[in-house]
């Protein structure tokens, strides 16, 4: 088994927060991270893909192929957007690093046609990462 790995980047603003609770409870959960006003974040997706090198490319998945598949299911619905109110996929999730990752996977995980979708992971700060693997 080969695993590839894609890495993007995309800039995004977003808000944690429960719409049915107070702003102070709402911060109170989520910190500075419900500001009314939003905050953003610069993110690295990184999309890995599992498989066996097909005999007749070299390949698992070619990797300009796995870009546009990433691009076109995802970058363009969160580069420069409000995840909260510009990304479809996003739609009633609150907008966790944890939930951006589930997300990402639904929009992938059938567009994918050579090998399996593996991992989803995504730097929210250079600190902090978060990972799903369905």
């Amino acid at each position: 088994m080969i695993y590839i790995t894609r890495r993007e980047t995309f800039s995004a603003a977003h808000r944690l927060f429960r719409p049915e609770l107070s702003d102070e409870e709402n911060a109170k959960i989520f910190g500075k991270c419900s500001n009314p006003n939003w905050h953003g974040h610069n993110y690295t997706l990184e999309v890995t893909v599992a498989g066996e090198v097909d005999e007749h490319t070299g390949f698992v998945l070619d990797l300009k192929l796995l870009k546009e598949i990433i691009r076109e299911n995802v970058i363009e619905h969160v580069d420069h957007k409000n995840l909260n109110t510009d990304t479809i996929f996003m739609k009633g999730l609150i907008p966790t690093s944890e939930n951006i990752c589930i997300a990402i996977w639904k929009q992938l995980e059938d567009k994918i046609p050579n090998g399996k979708l593996y991992s989803i992971k995504l730097y929210e700060t250079e600190n902090n990462y978060f990972e799903y693997r369905g």
